[in-house]
């Protein structure tokens, strides 16, 4: 039996691990039964709240009660409040407030009739309506379907009287009077399709319909009415986000989601029941299958009740699954169909609630991979490369960079097969002068690297893995045997995912299910995302840098002077040494290093007709004299005297 500090610690480790996503977590008791129901914008920071700082009696009970802490990852805040909701309901949770009255948030409800009303209402009446929401924000319902009403001619009247003369709406412009025929059914149906766009269309593309009625309304000074679909388009922001725990489909359905890596797998279930997610099941497994086979299989195991299948089983990929409906029906007596998101008039939601389904089966994997660490992989790296002992500490390396420019060397280092960032190195390369060679790029990122530990006496790796093939191995090789270093090396050539050792030409490759090799994917990956976000980053800080800092004598506060008296660099050379002293605070020699160039850079610029050409340093410490020296041409010289080179920065 745990100790309570023990289970405190797992419970503690459970809440840093979780991930940054918004969505629900579930606080359990040693039975299994539900404490407490919460929701996050942030899960990892909400949870970690609960192990910091002072805390009050309730939350101390709450963590000394617990036994596990579990939770549902959602795509957004507004999914997490409305799956929150539905649980508490359904559970009722000791520590969560009792909502005895039910109360339900508020909808937008298209009336079945002949010329339909648009209302806002918190009860659901299965009789051919159409329903949007729920949306939490009650006020932001009632502005949005105002603002439609005083935007398009709708009807008002709870029953429609067949009357000989309209009412004052009509006269205001406020409603069609299909009460009285001044408006055929067709024509007012074209409006309901409209309005229907607003609510089942994304965001963009709505709100880019509003905008084109605000500036007509405005264009014909209709100012009224542009405020009103400014006011239509601000509420609906408010209200259009997509929600994947609760929908008005009263058919029951579940949508299966499954993650694996290597051996692993996860499954995740979600259950529609009534238009609302009820409950999430999921599953851990091991399994060397293709994926393509894992679903049936999973639907035969975990199926076992006729009560238990809905009508309608919503999956990743159909491939293979023909069989297992034929099973189901055969052995259980349930028909039912299993399919994909379709292009239908449901596809966001169901396509929303799939992937909702997945992301939790990922979510599950990662935290396995955390909680077991990466042992199997491991065991079968030492077994593969005949190691001594199991590789704990892996060291990966990738080269980055855009035609030779801003050249970068990412380390990454795993521990226990999971990612150990705080060791995570960046070297900017140094030795290859616009040159594109990934061996000589590998050497001295490798040299720098091992040369430093050696010089520090710090504890090496127990493998260096290089993205790339059995080039990039041998030129890694060399510098480690210049070291006196014997640290195993591997390679990954991403094209055929073929394992490279030192001195040997002829690949090893394993199968795709390998866990091995996931673990050589993970880490040949995470060194190129690194490497390649650091390159970008650079070329990024170039691109956005003040030219005027490349000048001689300036930095960026004088920068700023020159932007802000000269603009650009044709007035900068016009002005007088004198006013560049003088602005500057520089000295006389100083102010015409500037204008000299300046000058020079301006006279490119015309040349070229391109205002983007900047300058490059060259040398550090060159005198401004303007002599030509080594037979080179004066302009050459010129530019060489005042320390810079003109060149043209990449698009």
């Amino acid at each position: 039996m745990k100790t309570k500090n023990a289970q405190y610690e797992i419970l503690h480790q459970t809440a840093l691990s979780a991930p940054h996503s918004s969505g629900v977590y579930l606080w359990k008791d040693a039975s299994a039964d539900i404490l407490y129901v919460g929701k996050a914008k942030n899960l990892k920071n909400r949870l970690s709240s609960y192990f910091s700082g002072h805390k009050d009696v309730k939350t101390r009970i709450l963590v000394s009660k617990a036994s596990s802490i579990e939770y549902i990852t959602t795509d957004n805040e507004y999914e997490a409040l409305i799956l929150e909701n539905t649980l508490i309901k359904q559970h009722r949770p000791r520590y969560n407030i009792d909502l005895k009255d039910d109360k339900s948030y508020p909808v937008a409800r298209i009336t079945n009739e002949v010329f339909p009303r648009i209302i806002k209402t918190r009860r659901i009446i299965q009789d051919g309506s159409l329903y949007y929401g729920p949306f939490p924000n009650a006020g932001a319902v009632s502005t949005f379907i105002d603002t439609l009403s005083g935007i398009y001619p709708l009807r008002r009247c709870k029953k429609m009287p067949h009357r000989r003369n309209p009412c004052m709406y009509y006269h205001i412009g406020r409603c069609a009077a299909p009460c009285c025929g001044k408006i055929s059914r067709q024509t007012y149906m074209s409006i309901i399709d409209e309005i229907k766009t607003f609510l089942e269309e994304n965001v963009e593309k709505a709100a880019e319909k509003l905008e084109n009625k605000m500036a007509a309304a405005a264009k014909n000074l209709e100012f009224e009415k542009a405020g009103r679909c400014r006011d239509c388009l601000a509420a609906l922001r408010t209200l259009r986000m997509q929600n994947a725990v609760v929908d008005f489909n009263p058919e029951s359905r579940d949508y299966i989601g499954f993650y694996a890596e290597g051996t692993l797998v996860s499954f995740a279930v979600l259950k529609m029941r009534a238009g609302k997610l009820i409950m999430r099941d999921l599953y851990r497994t091991r399994s060397l299958k293709e994926n393509e086979e894992l679903t049936g299989e999973f639907i035969a195991a975990y199926y076992t009740e006729p009560a238990m299948i809905p009508p309608r089983i919503f999956v990743q990929s159909k491939k293979n699954l023909e069989l297992t409906e034929k099973w189901l029906k055969d052995n259980l007596g349930v028909q039912t169909h299993i399919c994909v998101p379709e292009d239908t008039d449901e596809l966001a939601r169901h396509t929303a609630s799939l992937n909702m389904a997945i992301h939790n089966a990922k979510e599950d994997i990662i935290r396995r991979m955390r909680e077991r660490g990466d042992t199997p992989a491991l065991e079968e790296l030492q077994k593969l490369l005949n190691l001594d002992a199991l590789p704990m500490r892996i060291e990966g390396f990738d080269i980055a960079h855009l035609e030779g420019k801003f050249p970068v060397a990412s380390l990454v280092s795993f521990y226990n097969g999971n990612p150990d960032k705080k060791n995570y190195r960046i070297f900017r390369l140094k030795t290859l002068d616009g040159r594109i060679d990934d061996f000589e790029s590998m050497r001295e990122a490798t040299s720098r690297r091992y040369t430093r530990l050696l010089n520090e006496q710090a504890q090496m790796p127990d493998l260096i893995m290089i993205d790339g093939g059995i080039g990039q191995i041998n030129a890694v090789k060399g510098v480690l045997d210049a070291l006196g270093l014997h640290i195993p090396l591997v390679g990954l050539a991403e094209k055929n995912e073929d394992i490279y050792v030192p001195k040997n030409n002829s690949p090893i490759r394993l199968p795709k299910r390998s866990d091995a090799l996931r673990l050589l994917q993970r880490v040949r990956d995470e060194a190129h995302r690194f490497a390649t976000s650091r390159n970008l980053h650079l070329r990024v800080k170039e691109n956005t840098v003040n030219p005027f800092t490349l000048l001689p004598h300036i930095g960026e506060k004088r920068a700023l002077l020159i932007t802000e008296k000269w603009d650009d660099f044709a007035r900068l050379a016009a002005a007088s040494v004198d006013d560049i002293a003088a602005a500057l605070t520089l000295s006389f020699d100083r102010a015409s290093d500037v204008k000299k160039a300046a000058l020079i850079i301006a006279e490119k610029q015309k040349e070229s007709k391109r205002k983007d050409i900047y300058t490059e340093p060259f040398a550090n410490g060159v005198s401004a004299s303007g002599a030509s020296t080594n037979g080179e041409t004066a302009s050459v010289a010129a530019q060489k005297d005042s320390g810079y080179m003109p060149y043209a920065p990449d698009k």
